[in-house]
């Protein structure tokens, strides 16, 4: 499979600090990445740059075999799937579902004077269908759910087939329900033969859908472990990126954890 994304000694410098200090990774084209972390380990950050809509201070960044600084990111970004909460604030309130999801093509936000086709209408309507949003075609945007918002956001960034599909914390903020739907059609998705490379962000190995292959676990901006789910995500792991130790469990292909249990002094 070929390499779609790679970090290579990594920087982004801020008011003196490194957000993102050091960081080297690379995801391949069949590889289901989640990002995890505590508020402030450099996560967003991170999906900025696999989306060229940040610049390394320092270190090279390659997406889908373009530098950044050495490549128009104007026709690399058309490429890249990316679904998060602030693109979400930045849709118009009374553009429909539809609209939404088809604007994609354009990689514009709110329907303007663009040219569609039969072909991109039909597209769209399969996207949300898949999605379990095609009943939503018509409702304005504003008056959806924060869990139906969250599933149209993702059915926008697949619309236009990406070679690089980006999430940053799909599922936060969703009550339990909406939360199990969300991750049941992630992990359909992320199972499927023909998805793009993914990488998603989150706090919490509750939300890492069945499917996901790879973890990148990061503290105050540096990378604590990466690799493959099944031998990265460990207790140990998860103790030294939160700063605290953490039990982990495991049952039919989804996690948990918690703050271990610790025996008083002298027991």
């Amino acid at each position: 499979m070929p390499q779609v994304l790679e970090f290579s000694d990594v920087v982004v410098r801020r008011n003196a600090r490194n957000i993102v200090d050091q960081v080297t990774w690379s995801v391949q084209g069949d590889e289901r990445w989640v990002v995890l972390g505590a508020n402030g380990a450099g996560k967003t950050t991170v999906l900025q740059l696999a989306a060229a809509l940040l610049h390394p201070t320092s270190g090279a960044v390659m997406i889908l075999d373009e530098r950044l600084g050495r490549t128009d990111v104007f026709e690399l970004r058309p490429r890249i799937g990316f679904a998060s909460s602030a693109m979400a604030r930045r849709v118009p309130p009374e553009e429909t579902v539809l609209n939404v999801v088809m604007t994609a093509a354009y990689s514009v936000l709110g329907r303007w004077n663009e040219a569609y086709e039969d072909i991109d209408e039909r597209r769209a309507l399969r996207v949300l269908a898949e999605w379990r949003l095609d009943q939503l075609a018509d409702r304005t945007f504003g008056t959806l759910s924060e869990g139906e918002q969250k599933r149209v956001q993702i059915a926008r960034a697949v619309m236009t087939d990406p070679e690089l599909l980006l999430l940053d914390e799909p599922s936060a903020s969703l009550d339990l329900g909406a939360r199990e739907e969300l991750l049941q059609l992630l992990g359909g998705y992320a199972q499927a033969p023909t998805t793009p490379a993914m990488v998603m962000v989150t706090h919490h190995v509750e939300e890492i859908p069945v499917g996901f292959t790879h973890v990148l676990l990061l503290r105050e901006g540096g990378v604590v472990a990466s690799g493959p789910l099944e031998t990265t995500l460990t207790a140990e792991n998860l103790s030294s990126t939160f700063g605290m130790p953490i039990a982990l469990s495991m049952d039919d292909g989804r996690y948990a954890a918690r703050a271990a249990s610790q025996n008083p002094a002298g027991d």
